[in-house]
């Protein structure tokens, strides 16, 4: 580290109080007795001297030839002395680009056991500054006293008032409590590296040294810019739990360079980083402070910035004026007034209204004089922001976040008509799910809800339409169930027959959790939202599901059930809701609910009853689906549909086949008896099994028949009907190609007789006839009864009736789409 020489009388240019009527009428420590000129512990009262002019007989008559002179000091082999060469350094970076004068004081550090009067110059900022500092700061280490300036430059001698500050070149935040080395590392990882690290002579009790971190500006801020550093380092402070003493322009702060004296310790106050090219930008330096978290374990709350914190009871009833004349200032009485009622109302102890109310009424009654309004409302937003963002979504229900004024919107018929903006796009066309609306998807246990809901979000996710209905674009989708673990609902996911392309389309935008064990409480709320803005950190999600209502309710405070509508009502509006407005005020919420058994009669007149549950949720939806079987024994399934915000929709007949979800043609269903319907085509199948089953085991026994002589045969025997009902279920399954014939030269082969019939022997599937003789197994010597496998030699056409000769007697065929 290069060193400065000391040269002569370098404080010739200082401007010094040479006489008490030349000294200026200052406060003590630039302003206000209440500021501690020390932030390595928590400044207690009882350490400040006197206001200067409160004691003249404090006041020091500088001359250089007394209290500068060339006598030699007695040497302390035990501690440090001032370094020029840090002090030129630190003077660089904080004045550098100022000009004015900086206001420099000198004290007595506590615990050394000797009495000490401030002793306060001005310094002109040039080139000379560096040599006059380190003289002023070789005297103050004779005398055993710190030295301290102003971070900014005043215009004349006596001036150090926080609006008295003119120019201020640097961002600096003290932390002098807790993780020190976390809390570096948490700065220069959000807001880059600092130009300088000082350390400040402190050690915490985890024995870390304090240390001021100090960012220079590329220009020196004035007027208005020195309030926006003043905001600034109180809200990095407040950030990584620092001193909030620099809130204020006319904070002082310890030297580089200069010796560090308390509690019998004697040490350097050294430079430990230094980045001399690093500069900041002003506004984006903002904008790095906003977007940067609180560190861990820090607080952000309001606190006060002493160490006997008054209650808050205290606070509410006791007035506080400005200029810092009381035991707290304004700004600490309205931040920790507003944090209160910020506080009762997250936790739904107070409404919104009586929230603001508090608010405004301990401004009116409490702040001499009150804030502006517009400052009380900007302040209560800015905590509120920062309460939510620490705490999670409110318990209650708020439109537009912290306690405020709110307006209820109306709107004449003039004005109704007379807007021609064009409407929101919908989430799920047509209407199904609109911007900020609530879907409820209802059926009854294993009916398929959960396949039907993944498959339906897989397609949306991909942007693809599903069962008619269609998404604008590939919607991101968080999946927020509680009944299917990890490992079977990745199972499922794999068996849902989707082609690749969706899929593929909607790997990243289908987000969905394993089994939750939580309730949408409280703590489950800021853990979904949590959860939802990690899957989705870059834009908002659009559709939040949440599968099932009964598995995640809360009743809020009392508890209530899902049957009562209170209870439900706080669910839907203060969970639900809540989450959603926190999340995207414009996402669509799709809940999945059980239905309770309905008989068919009411099922049918409105299906909707069906709801489990209290009757509010149907009253508070924007749109309902109820999936249910018309019929128990049919896989078919019936998609019921009610939309608040569109036109009605026609119900869906639907059904999986081969793994995917279809819509069937309503058109194919029947209308009238359905049930007994179905029952007869039951019958007609039992029937042609039977007969199937007839023709195997009369070939077993060595007997095959032609068509009639079948229907003669088994007529009215095992549940058959007459002969001619027999014909018509063989004319169906031949048709089908269940049934097929063997005639000509193939019943010849198998020794029947000769048959002029047109169809010939019946013959199906896997058929095996007993020839009568017997075989001697080689093996064993078992003698067995000879058989021989028939095979098909002519079928059925399906469109013209003919029979015709089969192209392969080995492979059997049936009609197309019919199963052997």
């Amino acid at each position: 580290m290069p060193l400065l020489p000391m040269g002569g009388a370098l404080l010739g240019d200082a401007n010094m109080t040479d006489s008490p009527k030349d000294q200026p009428s200052l406060p003590n420590q630039f302003e206000g007795s209440k500021m501690s000129t020390d932030h390595d512990d928590h400044h207690a009262p009882s350490d400040t001297p006197p206001p200067i002019d409160q004691h003249k007989e404090n006041l020091i008559h500088f001359n250089p030839w007394r209290d500068f002179n060339d006598a030699v000091s007695l040497v302390d082999v035990f501690g440090d002395e001032p370094d020029p060469a840090q002090i030129a350094q630190f003077m660089g970076v904080v004045f550098g680009y100022c000009d004015g004068l900086i206001p420099v004081r000198s004290f007595i550090d506590k615990g050394q056991g000797i009495d000490g009067r401030p002793h306060n110059i001005w310094i002109e900022a040039g080139q000379a500054t560096p040599d006059k500092m380190a003289t002023f700061a070789t005297w103050a280490s004779r005398e055993g006293a710190a030295v301290y300036v102003i971070p900014g430059t005043v215009a004349a001698p006596g001036q150090a008032k926080a609006a008295e500050i003119l120019q201020m070149q640097t961002v600096v935040v003290d932390i002098d409590t807790g993780d020190i080395a976390a809390k570096r590392t948490h700065l220069e990882r959000h807001l880059g590296a600092p130009t300088m690290v000082v350390e400040s002579g402190g050690v915490t009790p985890e024995g870390q040294h304090k240390a001021h971190v100090w960012w220079k500006l590329s220009e020196p801020a004035e007027g208005d810019d020195i309030r926006r550093v003043c905001r600034l380092r109180g809200d990095i402070a407040a950030k990584v739990g620092g001193d909030m003493h620099f809130r204020s322009a006319h904070q002082p702060i310890r030297v580089a360079g200069s010796v560090y004296y308390k509690n019998n310790l004697k040490t350097q106050v050294r430079i430990v980083e230094m980045n001399p090219a690093l500069e900041r930008d002003l506004g984006e330096f903002i904008e790095a402070v906003a977007d940067m978290p609180p560190a861990p374990g820090v607080s952000l709350q309001p606190d006060f910035t002493h160490p006997d914190k008054p209650a808050v009871d205290d606070v509410l009833v006791t007035p506080v004026r400005e200029a810092a004349q009381d035991d707290w200032s304004r700004f600490e009485g309205a931040s920790a007034a507003i944090g209160h009622f910020i506080r009762m109302v997250h936790e739904g102890r107070m409404s919104k209204d009586e929230g603001w109310e508090g608010i405004c009424g301990y401004n009116a009654a409490m702040l001499r004089p009150a804030w502006p309004m517009e400052r009380l409302q900007r302040e209560s937003q800015r905590l509120w922001e920062l309460h939510v963002q620490k705490n999670g979504p409110p318990l209650i229900r708020l439109a537009t976040g912290a306690p405020g004024p709110e307006e209820t919107p109306a709107f004449t018929l003039g004005a109704l008509l007379d807007d021609q903006s064009p409407m929101p796009e919908d989430i799920i066309a047509p209407r199904v799910l609109t911007p900020g609306g609530l879907l409820v998807l209802g059926g009854a246990p294993k009916v398929g809800k959960s396949d039907l809901t993944i498959s339906w979000l897989v397609h949306m996710a991909a942007g693809v339409p599903f069962l008619g209905f269609t998404p604008p674009r590939p919607l991101r989708i968080f999946y927020l169930q509680a009944e299917i673990q990890y490992h079977y609902l990745r199972e499922r996911l794999k068996q849902i027959a989707l082609p690749p392309k969706i899929l593929a389309a909607a790997r990243d935008t289908f987000v969905a959790t394993p089994k939750l064990k939580m309730l949408l409480d409280t703590d489950g709320s800021v853990r979904a939202a949590r959860a939802i803005q990690a899957a989705f950190p870059d834009a908002p999600v659009d559709v939040i599901c949440i599968d099932p209502i009964r598995n995640l309710f809360d009743g809020g405070p009392d508890g209530g059930g899902e049957n009562d509508n209170t209870a439900m009502m706080f669910f839907l509006k203060d969970r639900v809701e809540v989450l959603r407005d926190y999340i995207n005020p414009a996402c669509g919420v799709i809940l999945v609910h059980h239905t309770k058994k309905l008989s068919k009669l009411q099922l049918k007149d409105d299906p909707f009853l069906a709801l489990s549950g209290a009757s509010a949720l149907r009253g508070f939806y924007t749109s309902g689906l109820i999936l249910h079987r018309p019929d128990e024994e049919a896989a078919e399934r019936k998609l019921e549909i009610e939309l608040r915000n569109g036109p009605a929709l026609p119900s869906k007949l639907i059904d999986k086949v081969g793994g995917q979800w279809v819509e069937i043609n309503p058109l194919n269903e029947r209308l009238v008896r359905a049930e007994v319907g179905a029952r007869h085509d039951a019958e007609r199948d039992r029937k042609g099994e039977v007969i199937v089953t007839i023709l195997l085991d009369e070939a077993l026994k060595g007997k095959m028949y032609t068509m009639t002589l079948f229907a003669e045969s088994f007529e009215n025997q095992s549940g058959l009907s007459g002969a001619s009902g027999i014909r018509d279920r063989l004319n169906v399954l031949t048709t089908k190609g269940v049934v097929k014939f063997v005639k000509g030269d193939a019943a010849s082969a198998l020794g029947l007789p000769s048959d002029r019939s047109k169809y010939g022997y019946l013959c199906v599937e896997d058929m095996v006839l007993a020839t009568g003789a017997e075989t001697v197994d080689a093996d064993t010597g078992e003698v067995l009864p000879e058989a021989v496998r028939i095979l098909p030699s002519h079928y059925k056409c399906s469109q013209t009736g003919a029979v015709l000769p089969v192209e392969n007697r080995s492979v059997w065929v049936c009609a197309e789409g019919q199963e052997p």
